[in-house]
Order: C-alpha cells, then structure tokens, then sequence
C-alpha cells in the first residue's frame, strides 16, 4: 500500500478505520464526504491534517483520474458518479472489508443474512474465545474489522459480521468459514431486486476453496439455493430446525446434534438448555454450533458456551419491568422479517413501537401476524403513515402515531395493561431519527428509565 493514491469515501466508522490503516501503511490518503467540515470533530481534522491528508468535504474531486484506489464505506453506493469516472479511469474499487482482509495475517470467519447476523456472530465470537483461541469479532458490529486488521496476527481468528453492502465490493475475501443464514426483502432502496440481493451475499462464498466450509441455511430456500445458482466450490453444510439431515447442524428429540462427514453423530446441547428465546434464535444456535465445529472448535465447548450464552444488546432485549408490564428492546429489528421474529418470539398482549426510515418495504406480511398478538400500534418516524395504512387496510386500527420514541413510550404506557409487552421492534432502519439503531435502542432504554 506503500504510495498508493487512496480516496476513503464516507467518513464513518469504517471509513475513518480504512483511513488510519492506509495511513500507517504509508499510502497517499484523502477523504471525502458528503457532509461538509462543520459536521466533524475538530480533534478528526486535525489528525488527518497531521497526517498529510487530503480532505475533500462537502464536496468531490475535479479530477478523479488521480486515484489508483477507492475505499467505500458500507453506506456508499458503487454506481455513484464520480465512483464510476475513477473506476473508468483505471481505480480499483473496493470496500473496508476487502482492504481490512488485505491487510490482515489473521484467519476470516464470515457470517450474513438479512436477520440474526448479530448474534450469531456474537455467539461465534464466544464460542472461539472460550476455546483458547486469539479472537477478534467486529465487521458490521464492534469495530470496523480494518481498526484490528494490523493488529491482527497469523493466529488471530476474525470473526465477522458482513452486510450485503461490504461484500458488494469485496474481491479477494476468502473466509476459512462462510454461513448465510437466511435471505428476506431487505434493502430494496438499494438492491432493487431480490436477485441483486442475493447476489451480493453470495459474494461471501465467492472465492472459497474445495477444503473451507459455507454453512448454510436448510429451511430458508431463498439462501440454500444460492450456492446452486451462483456457483461454489465450498464444502456446503446445511443447518435445519425442521429435519433431521445426513450432513449438518440439526434438531433431534430436542438437541442440537451436528453429523460430520465420517457419519457421526455429535450431541451439543438441548434446546431447552438454551437462554435465547424464539426459533430464529434456535437457528442462530445451530449456525453457530456448525461454524464453530467445522471451524475445529471442541464440541463440549461448543454446547457449554451455548448454554450460557445470554444474547446481544438491542435484540429481544428485556429491559425494565413496571407495575407487570415488560419492556423489550429490539432496536436490531430494522426489518419486516426481523420485526415479525420478535413479535412471534413475545406471542401475545404486545404494544408494539414502530416505524423508521422507508428502505422500500412493504407492511403487509409484517401486519400479518399481529392476529391474537399484538394489541396496540404505536407508530414513529417516516414511515409511519404507510405501515398505518397497511394496518388499517387489513383492519387493523388500534394505531397511535407520535412525533418522538417519548411520545411512542409514553402512549404505550398509557395503553399497558399488567401482563402486556412493550416491544420496540420498529420494521425499519433508524436513520430518518437516529445515528443507528444502537442510539434508537439505548434512548428507547433511556425512556424506560425514566418511567
């Protein structure tokens, strides 16, 4: 990297990450953003003032035929204009995940989906590090995965959570261990279609050799039948809460067994011994279970760490409890698919808090399984008069809109009843309001308090 000219587009988490690596390798750095300089620290600019950058704020560059290299943050689209004049004169376009993996001794384990990549990398990441092994977990959780990448040495295990946004413009990334774990409508303003969807995921499969594993999804044919149609040669193994399979992670007489190659059985732990709630959580198990044990991990530390794994922060996350009303933070639910999981996992008396930014969903399946669930709506954000609607013209009207997550707190209270759930679990991203759904989930928490 050493001279290399590099833009840095998007000056978030990850963007900042890839700007201070590509400095400490000596490479040419600037940096660019939509936003101009009043929206940084002063303390940022003066660092890379320091360091000899180039900061292009606000605005773009003239000229882009003097890049040899673009890094694009995760929220920054590849068919921007000005990406496409740099790539048509000669620049590499890449994301922070491809130039974290370039720069890292370390071992990759790689794990997307629309829904439970948070705490099935998580869980991962406990799982590796109860066995003795050197762990680092970040990606789309923690720290952007370039922060740790030169820290990182040849025993270093890097347990990463990927969104379809970084493996878009991966090119070399080669997981040890890859898993998909399940494909919805997601992201749509971006992908448009279900097939570019799918497409970016696969991504993460992309350049696996015949002796690594990509653990995939048995009872999700949306993502089982990627591997088919996009081409592998990763040694496929399926997880199933539903069969009982020949090969993979799966459910018998209420434990969690894995069958490997040889044939043998290999017991985990039961389903029952579980802490996390719900059946998607009991995918998240049997994910973790398959990545841990063909990634080498010993079974029994494999079910012992299962057993008293807890959960993550922002999802299903029981937070307050007043006067026989539960409050559960699922800030992490930023889509219908999410969002649905969490209300089948509370099943009935639920207030429900949601409504965001419009990433081009429809309601209709989300408002679906409200029936002998959820019994009050309390809607925010952008997209508040489209999932109104969609209720109402499935007859539902119990529908309260407020302007704030005080207000949604507020009025659920007042509609609570001892025995009922609170549930923020809002279908949407929270950039319309918030930063992130981290800062949603912790005011949400923040509201709860103050009750």
């Amino acid at each position: 990297m050493k001279d290399l000219k590099a833009l840095i587009v998007g000056m978030g988490r990850s963007g900042r990450a890839a700007a201070d690596a590509l400095i400490r390798e000596g490479a040419v750095v600037s940096i660019q953003d939509s936003k101009d300089a009043s929206a940084f620290e002063e303390e940022f600019l003066n660092e890379m003032k320091a360091s000899g950058v180039t900061a292009y704020l606000g605005c773009i560059p003239e000229d882009m035929s003097g890049f040899d290299m673009l890094v694009l943050s995760p929220g920054v689209p590849p068919t921007l204009s000005f990406v496409e004049d740099a790539k048509a004169s000669g620049a590499e376009i890449i994301g922070e995940l491809e130039l974290a993996y370039r720069l890292c001794k370390g071992r990759f384990v790689a794990i997307t989906g629309t829904n439970g990549k948070t705490t099935t990398t998580t869980l991962v990441g406990e799982i590796y590090k109860a066995s003795g092994r050197d762990t680092i977990v970040g990606g789309n959780i923690g720290n952007a995965i370039a922060a740790d990448a030169l820290s990182a040495g040849e025993d270093t295990w890097m347990i990463t959570e990927v969104s379809s946004f970084q493996l878009e413009t991966v090119r070399d990334f080669q997981p040890v261990v890859s898993a998909i774990l399940n494909l919805t409508p997601d992201h749509m303003d971006r992908h448009k279609t279900m097939e570019n969807y799918g497409r970016a995921k696969a991504r993460i499969f992309a350049n696996q050799s015949e002796d690594q594993y990509c653990v995939l999804n048995y009872d999700d044919e949306a993502s089982f039948e990627l591997a088919e149609r996009e081409g592998h040669r990763a040694r496929i193994v399926p997880f199933s809460r539903k069969c009982e399979l020949e090969f993979g992670a799966f459910v018998k007489a209420g434990r969690i067994v894995i069958k490997n190659e040889a044939g043998e059985e290999i017991d985990i732990c039961g389903t029952d011994e579980l802490k996390i709630p719900g059946t998607h959580n009991l995918e998240n198990a049997l994910a973790a279970a398959a990545v841990c044990y063909f990634g080498g991990i010993d079974p029994e530390v494999i079910g012992k760490t299962m057993k008293a794994f807890a959960g993550v922060e922002h999802r299903i996350e029981l937070c307050g409890e007043k006067d026989g009303v539960r409050f559960v933070n699922d800030s992490k639910g930023t889509n219908t698919d999410a969002a649905i999981k969490a209300i089948e996992a509370m099943k009935e008396n639920i207030i429900l808090i949601a409504g965001g930014y419009d990433k081009g969903a429809s309601y209709e399946e989300f408002i679906g399984v409200f029936p002998g669930r959820v019994k009050e709506l309390v809607l925010m954000g952008k997209t508040a008069p489209k999932i109104k609607a969609a209720a109402e013209a499935a007859g539902f009207t119990n529908i309260t809109v407020a302007d704030d997550m005080e207000g949604c707190v507020r009025a659920a209270w007042e509609k609570a009843q001892p025995g009922d759930v609170v549930l923020l679990s809002p279908a949407c991203a929270s950039w319309d309001m918030y930063d992130n759904f981290e800062q949603r989930g912790d005011h949400f928490k923040e509201c709860v308090q103050k009750l």
